[in-house]
C-alpha cells in the first residue's frame, strides 16, 4: 500500500477544513476591528475584510501545496500519523503567528489612528 497517497488525502483534508473553519471565523468577527480602524465606513470595512479572506486563503493553501512536495517517504501507519500530526501542527502554528500579527497590527493602526485622530481636533 502507498502510505504517501493516503497521507496526503488525510492532510488535504484536515488542512482545508481548517483553513476554511478559521477564515470563516475570522472574517466574522475580525470586522468589528477592521471597522472602528476605518472609523465606521462600512464598504471599506467589507471590502478590505474580504481581501484580508482571499489573501488568507491564497497564503494557506499555498503553504499546504508546498508542503505536499517536501514531504518524505511514509513507510508505514506510524511514520504516516508522525507526519500528518508534524506538518497539521506546523500549520496550526503559522495560523496562529499570522492571526497574532495581525491583531497587533490592527491594534497599532488603530491606536496611531486615533493618536492623529485626537491631535486634529485638539489643534
Amino acid at each position: 500500500m502507498n502510505y504517501n497517497i493516503l497521507s496526503y488525502c488525510i492532510y488535504g483534508c484536515i488542512t482545508i477544513y481548517i483553513i476554511v473553519w478559521v477564515g470563516k471565523l475570522f472574517h466574522a468577527n475580525g470586522r468589528i476591528f477592521i471597522l472602528t480602524l476605518f472609523h465606521q465606513n462600512e464598504s471599506m470595512t467589507d471590502t478590505t475584510n474580504n481581501l484580508l479572506l482571499m489573501a488568507y486563503y491564497l497564503f494557506n493553501i499555498g503553504y499546504a501545496i508546498i508542503q505536499f512536495s517536501l514531504w518524505q517517504k511514509v513507510t508505514g501507519i506510524d511514520a504516516l500519523i508522525s507526519s500528518v500530526a508534524s506538518k497539521t501542527g506546523i500549520l496550526i502554528l503559522i495560523l496562529a503567528l499570522t492571526h497574532y500579527f495581525n491583531i497587533a497590527l490592527i491594534y497599532f493602526l488603530s491606536e496611531k489612528n486615533l493618536f492623529i485622530t485626537s491631535k486634529n481636533y485638539t489643534s
